[in-house]
């Protein structure tokens, strides 16, 4: 188990949600599900408790902990991306899962979880500073998802 692991509350889906994930994310899997000995507040006794799983390579562990918490903006996953395809892919798989979009690059999947799609150019362009960077955070303002081209344009005014 690794030292700091993030864990985040689910309602009931923890394992369709690893799963998800497994398969959009490169460097991600399900390690193990973990069904509960015995019933507690929002399930029976067998049915999944926790889920441990990796997205892009950082460790998590989903907690089926019932309907008490809902996951809210102040968590997030930021996903770096190369390039408009790669921002695509991502977007397109969250969103058109049950998922909605939001904006400046952020959208949040069917389970309330929250996801900054983040292309590289975007990054490297408020890391420039002064007017190249305003222009670039300006454009990002009014977007939902990242439109690199539109970003790499206001880079160069």
């Amino acid at each position: 188990m690794a030292k700091n692991t993030i864990c985040i509350w689910y309602d009931r889906d923890a394992e369709e949600a690893a799963r998800f994930y497994a398969t959009v994310f490169p460097d991600s899997h399900v390690k193990a599900v973990h069904r509960a000995p015995a019933d507690f507040p929002s399930g029976k006794a067998g049915d999944v408790l926790t889920v441990d799983f990796t997205v892009a390579g950082i460790p998590c562990m989903g907690l089926n902990g019932g309907p008490a918490f809902q996951q809210s903006e102040a968590f997030s996953f930021q996903i770096s991306t190369e390039d408009q395809e790669e921002t695509d892919r991502y977007w397109n798989a969250i969103v058109g899962n049950g998922g909605r979009e939001s904006a400046c690059g952020w959208c949040k999947d069917k389970w309330g979880v929250n996801w900054q799609i983040t292309p590289r150019a975007l990054t490297e362009a408020i890391a420039a500073g002064g007017d190249e960077a305003k222009r670039a955070f300006e454009a990002m303002m009014e977007m939902g998802k990242i439109d690199v081209a539109k970003i790499e344009a206001a880079r160069r005014g």
